[in-house]
């Protein structure tokens, strides 16, 4: 969800007595469900809420806290910068929106439903997305690198060299591009030394890969890790027998193998069914799959949401194909 349609979905109370509601009807438009209460003053339909992501249903708490802001110096940071930058929140839910800045006055109600993260911050720390002042990419991800649990951390680090370096068309990853990104977060992690959470942000600064193209592609390279794989290749590119420019999502190459993360919306979402039904697409992966696995001479294994809960879960998910990382 872009931020312009974050907002048009958003409805100030004032808007909703002006429309002709009473106070009282809009206290039954709320308890009927159809109006649900975003944050004081502000509240969107309950139609405009049904099937939103997390990071859709916190973009509209960050754009509504906009809308009550009263001037001053801070910007939209942690959590809530990176649903402003289409970053994903892997595992967990927020609860409150996120702001950063020197003073405690600038937003409305900054007791209702705000965090506040007293810090100075650098003109080239922060941006404007569409009106929305927010941490840059970059001090964004440091931020999230050093607070939120790793795995949430990894598959925002990787979105992020994603944003940087990846380019879809011709499914190229500009490594220059990923490596200058990289080294400006470890220079400031080095800056923080000594600082709670730069032990893991290094970590996950050196991890991440922007050739991940799934939070679940994410987490599941992070299990790979714990369960003691060798990095595996990412997006590894095959030529099928008909021309067909294919990739495969993990090679696993300590463990003679490949492996595919499958997202939920591979054979539901239009996007990538491109006009094909479910069924077709099955079939068509199907046979991708038995033929990269025959001229390869590799197993080929197949996962899930359901199987990257733990590292011990995929460890599971894999020994059912016979893969397991060398001893």
């Amino acid at each position: 969800m872009k931020i312009a349609d974050a907002r048009s979905r958003v409805i100030r109370r004032s808007e909703v007595i002006a429309g002709g509601a009473t106070e009282r009807q809009l206290r039954t438009l709320v308890d009927r469900g159809e109006l649900t209460r975003v944050r004081s003053g502000f509240y969107a339909r309950a139609s405009h809420l049904s099937g939103l992501h997390v990071e859709e249903r916190h973009l509209l708490d960050v754009v509504a806290a906009d809308a009550a802001r009263r001037g001053g110096d801070v910007v939209f940071s942690s959590i809530s910068a990176a649903v402003a930058h289409g970053l994903p929140l892997f595992g967990i839910r927020p609860d409150r929106v996120h702001v950063a800045g020197p003073r405690t006055d600038a937003v409305a109600r900054p007791r209702a439903g705000l965090a506040h993260h007293a810090v100075q911050l650098s003109d080239g720390d922060k941006v404007v997305l569409d009106g929305l002042p927010c941490t840059s990419l970059a001090r964004t991800v440091f931020d999230l690198a050093r607070t939120v649990p790793r795995g949430t951390a990894v598959a925002a680090a990787d979105a992020a060299l994603r944003a940087v370096a990846w380019h879809a068309g011709d499914r190229v990853y500009d490594e220059y591009a990923a490596e200058a990104f990289r080294s400006g977060l470890l220079d400031r992690l080095a800056k923080a030394a000594g600082s709670r959470g730069v032990r893991q942000a290094r970590f996950i600064v050196a991890f991440a890969d922007g050739r991940a193209q799934l939070p679940g592609e994410s987490i599941s390279r992070l299990h790979l890790h714990d369960l003691g794989f060798a990095p595996p290749r990412l997006q590894v590119p095959f030529r099928g027998p008909r021309g067909e420019d294919w990739a495969v999502d993990f090679g696993l190459d300590d463990a003679d193998a490949w492996g595919e993360f499958d997202g939920k919306g591979k054979y539901t979402d239009p996007a990538f069914l491109r006009g094909r039904t479910p069924e077709q697409a099955v079939l068509e992966e199907k046979y991708r799959e038995d033929w990269i696995r025959g001229t390869s001479n590799r197993r080929f294994a197949r996962w899930g949401i359901a199987h990257v809960g733990s590292a011990a879960d995929l460890a599971r998910r894999l020994a059912a194909f016979h893969i397991s990382p060398p001893s």
